[in-house]
């Protein structure tokens, strides 16, 4: 059967993809997302974004892709898997999986330019914005509508094959593709676990996520010097994001090793003891982690998370 050019663009756009090092790709027709758009504006006049303040901005251009790319026809969503092969030791502080290598925008961004500058060379001329977490989109919903998967009840992107440890990356373009189907069902059925097990009591029902509770919200967000006193307790020995939610998630037993150099874990995150963190000096943090998402929390803001754990013991 021969594919008309919207399916054979398609096709490379999919290929390509895989060989850049993205797991999954799914394409979307562009539009405006009006139900996101409710409930967005329902979750910021609660005020469960906390002091995420830029969370307010730009609204019209997270509920509508035409106005980050004009004429934009289709959002193309990759996922890039991170699970890791290696995990930090008992005794080390806890710190989130995607965080343990390099800084993901670092390593997914040139990936993301490279697909668009491939498409350029072989497509013709095609416009296109790339985003890795660093613009007003709303990459889970684009996820689902492309057919990748479900969001959960914990308010993550979940895949049948392979679970929810993935970045997701979206490409925007004024190019016309054959739109995938979206994602229909929602595996979650009744299980609660990720509900249940929140030590603060941020997943709420619904697939609502305050996010102004989020232990991640706590130890990277929050830039003031003290923590709340209601968290203390809280915390299991996370130091920078938090896991929790994932773990306890059925569907990441299926979850499999990533095989991208750039997230090979820091060894001093694999071994890091509390106190050997507490000792670190500022010089050494900004050496270690120069090139880790840890530099988003700073080292004052390590320390200010270390002596809150401790403090609550």
């Amino acid at each position: 059967m021969q594919l008309n050019p919207q399916q054979r663009h398609k096709v490379f756009i999919k290929e390509t993809s895989a060989s850049l090092g993205f797991d999954y790709c799914g394409i979307a027709k562009a539009e405006k997302l009006d139900d996101d758009a409710r409930r967005l504006e329902q979750w910021l006049k609660k005020g469960m974004h906390g002091q995420m303040k830029y969370m307010e901005n730009y609204f019209d251009l997270r509920v509508d892709p035409t106005r980050l790319v004009p004429g934009a026809k289709s959002v193309i969503t990759l996922l890039k898997n991170y699970y890791p092969a290696e995990h930090p030791s008992a005794n080390a502080s806890k710190i989130s999986k995607y965080a343990l290598g390099k800084d993901y925008h670092d390593v997914i961004k040139p990936q993301l330019t490279e697909l668009l500058r491939l498409m350029k060379e072989v497509i013709g001329e095609v416009h296109g914005r790339g985003f890795v977490d660093s613009a007003p989109v709303l990459e889970r919903t684009w996820a689902q509508k492309s057919g990748l998967g479900w969001v959960g009840k914990n308010g993550n992107l979940i895949t049948r094959q392979s679970g929810s440890f993935y970045f997701i990356a979206t490409l925007i373009t004024d190019l016309e593709l054959e739109p995938d189907d979206p994602f229909a069902k929602d595996y979650c059925g009744t299980c609660t676990k990720c509900i249940d097990t929140c030590p603060t009591d941020a997943i709420l029902p619904g697939k609502i996520v305050d996010g102004s509770r989020c232990i991640s919200y706590f130890t990277i967000e929050l830039k003031e010097q003290l923590i709340p006193v209601e968290m203390k307790g809280k915390f299991d020995g996370w130091i920078f994001g938090c896991d929790v939610c994932q773990d306890i998630c059925p569907w990441n037993r299926f979850s499999k090793a990533h095989g991208e150099p750039g997230f090979k874990p820091i060894p001093e995150i694999l071994n890091l003891s509390a106190n050997e963190w507490e000792q670190m000096t500022e010089e050494s943090f900004k050496k270690i982690f120069k090139d880790s998402p840890l530099r988003r929390a700073k080292w004052k803001g390590i320390q200010r998370n270390l002596k809150f754990l401790k403090n609550s013991d």
